[in-house]
């Protein structure tokens, strides 16, 4: 008797006759053994751990964008809490540490020229904001 399984390969039972069960029922015939197993191939990587973590660092322009967008959007924040500090008298030391970290923060490119436009705008004002605060 010859089975074979969903993958293609033939499992080969033995050739002795299988016992007839009493009606309707089912039997294997003794002589029968399990067919031999194979050995578990190893997994095929598609290029390795190296190849994700580089795929991982790849940025579209719109997560390019959107990043610049969020960087614009915090410094601009930081010039209000200036700006209101100023206005009420409590300016501290914070404030120009925030600045300075958003001046470092703006330095990358979106690589969009309008938007890099407006961000160099936007650095530029912080810079000054950073020297009037030193020199105070």
């Amino acid at each position: 008797m010859r089975i074979y399984g969903s993958n293609g390969t033939a499992a080969l039972a033995t050739s002795a006759p299988a016992r007839r069960a009493p009606a309707g029922g089912f039997s294997v015939a003794e002589a029968e053994s399990a067919p031999a197993t194979a050995a578990a191939s190893p997994l095929r990587t598609v290029g390795g751990i190296d190849a994700l973590i580089a795929l991982q660092g790849v940025d579209d322009a719109t997560e390019r964008r959107r990043h610049a967008v969020k960087r614009g959007r915090v410094a601009l924040d930081a010039l209000d809490e200036l700006k209101v500090g100023l206005l009420g008298g409590d300016l501290t030391p914070a404030t120009l540490q925030k600045l300075k970290a958003v001046a470092a923060y703006l330095k990358n490119g979106s690589g969009d020229p309008a938007l890099d436009g407006v961000l160099a705008e936007i650095e530029l004002r912080v810079e000054v904001e950073i020297a009037k605060l030193a020199t105070a």
